[in-house]
């Protein structure tokens, strides 16, 4: 399974503590982490292993749009600050519209992560009972 990580610099602290609340389940569930250039950074000094991708304003959001589309990513982890202006905004509304076109989940904030992160961890107790 691959999560694509990305925050806007005022989310990106947010995003590596969610990652550390919930390694557990991603080491479980053998999770690959793909991200933007520099949420990718933060996460390495947090001891994360990540696949980068340029970071977003520099085609970052497009790359993992075009990885969502191959099929490559079973989900979007986007801690977006909406109030802020964001200079590749362009890119953010295509790789939303690309994870609505392809039926990927897309959080854009860490209380939508939780309940992604909440059902997949569900289905992996299930099979791990069954």
């Amino acid at each position: 399974m691959t999560f694509a990580i990305i925050a806007h610099d005022g989310k990106k602290a947010e995003m590596v503590s969610f990652l550390m609340k919930h390694l557990d389940f991603l080491h479980r569930a053998d999770v690959a982490l793909v991200a933007t250039g520099t949420t990718g950074s933060h996460a390495e000094r947090a001891g994360l292993t990540v696949k980068k991708v340029e970071s977003g304003p520099r085609g970052g959001d497009a790359q993992i749009a075009a990885m969502v589309t191959e099929g490559n990513v079973d989900a979007v982890l986007f801690f977006r600050d909406p109030l802020d202006r964001h200079p590749h905004e362009p890119d953010i509304a295509m790789l939303m519209r690309i994870c609505d076109v392809h039926d990927v989940p897309l959080a854009t904030n860490p209380a939508t992560a939780r309940m992604i992160v909440c059902g997949l961890e569900k289905n992996l107790n299930n099979e791990d009972h069954e």
